[in-house]
């Protein structure tokens, strides 16, 4: 299995672990990977790393949809992958929630199915320069039909004749947009996957498979995993410590009526507890409802607790169906641990 590092993004000052990462690349990890929330971006971080480093792959994990039109997605990945030497960058896709999109985007939540849907059909259509730029969309038309348009957008191609097959993957976890990922995109980027999860999601990626003919099945698609992995000799402690992460996806991260992490762990089987994390958060009680998040839910989705544990515990993620695990983790020991565990070969220098 190949694994790659997660840095996520920042809380209030800009951290970028740049030494962890050039230590992950050395030890044979095959990607690196940020994220966006409402802070800093997914894309600058890998420009910066793109300079430092010279062979670790470049994965947006999550570009939020809303943030950038599919055209300037496509010129941010373009510019990156020509940057870093080409065929190092990873188009990683989401929709976010309704409450970011709209509150912190100013964007309409629309139609996520069709919003994916159109915004890798256009940003393939970038890559490839075969024409110049429509887009017959139910979401995002080109040229716009918008209010307020003049109604002269002129078709046009990229400057830039970049890589035509970046890859794009796309973070997802209902059945529709799980359907959509593997008809549209070049791998996935699953919301809460573990060990055994794969069946519930399936026949859903078969179904998109089989829509995009060609050949396309399990054995040409990427799955892109992640995993919390904390060394600690106290288990306890270290599951507490993931906990109020959980406690805000499951409790805040979403409207009361909308909230695919809490949807999700209702249907692997704590209905009760999400219901109860929720409450507690939405009241204000963050401490309580953190302390409300079973063990059960965060080891389930985690590696913690001793060296000896941690690897123990990887052989069901190597069984689990994913061709690759992203490795999140503060601690340089972790990096090293989960090298050793994967059996990874370090590249020549």
């Amino acid at each position: 299995m190949k694994l790659g590092l997660s840095i996520g993004y920042s809380g209030a000052h800009m951290e970028l672990p740049v030494e962890r990462v050039q230590r992950a690349e050395k030890l044979g990890y095959d990607s690196v990977w940020t994220a966006e929330a409402y802070g800093s971006d997914a894309v600058t971080p890998l420009a910066f790393l793109a300079a430092v480093t010279s062979r670790i792959k470049l994965g947006t994990g999550i570009m939020q949809v809303a943030a950038r039109t599919p055209a300037n997605a496509a010129m941010c990945a373009g510019t990156v992958d020509a940057m870093a030497g080409g065929g190092r960058f990873i188009a990683g896709l989401g929709v976010s929630g309704p409450q970011i999109v709209e509150g912190w985007y100013g964007r309409p939540w629309g139609r996520p199915y069709y919003w994916l849907k159109d915004y890798v059909e256009i940003m393939r259509k970038v890559f490839r320069r075969e024409e110049g730029l429509t887009h017959d969309g139910r979401q995002i038309p080109l040229p716009t039909g918008e209010d307020g348009a003049l109604g002269v957008g002129k078709p046009l191609k990229s400057i830039l004749h970049m890589n035509p097959e970046i890859p794009i993957y796309i973070g997802s976890g209902n059945e529709a947009t799980v359907r959509l990922t593997g008809e549209v995109a070049d791998g996935w980027l699953p919301l809460g996957f573990a060990p055994g999860t794969l069946d519930e999601y399936r026949p859903w990626l078969e179904q998109g498979f089989a829509r995009a003919g060609g050949g396309k099945g399990f054995h040409n698609f990427e799955i892109q995993a992640s995993v919390h992995v904390e060394i600690d000799d106290d288990v306890q402690a270290a599951l507490d410590r993931l906990k109020p992460r959980e406690a805000l996806y499951i409790g805040g991260m979403g409207h009361r009526n909308k909230n695919f992490h809490k949807e999700m762990m209702i249907r692997r089987g704590f209905a009760d507890a999400a219901a109860r994390i929720q409450e507690l958060y939405l009241a204000g009680a963050k401490d309580e409802a953190a302390a409300a998040v079973p063990d059960e839910w965060v080891d389930s989705k985690a590696l913690v607790g001793p060296a000896a544990r941690i690897k123990q515990r990887y052989g069901p993620w190597e069984e689990s169906g994913a061709t690759s695990l992203t490795v999140r983790t503060k601690q340089d020991a972790a990096v090293d641990l989960m090298a050793e565990t994967a059996r990874l070969n370090p590249p020549r220098e």
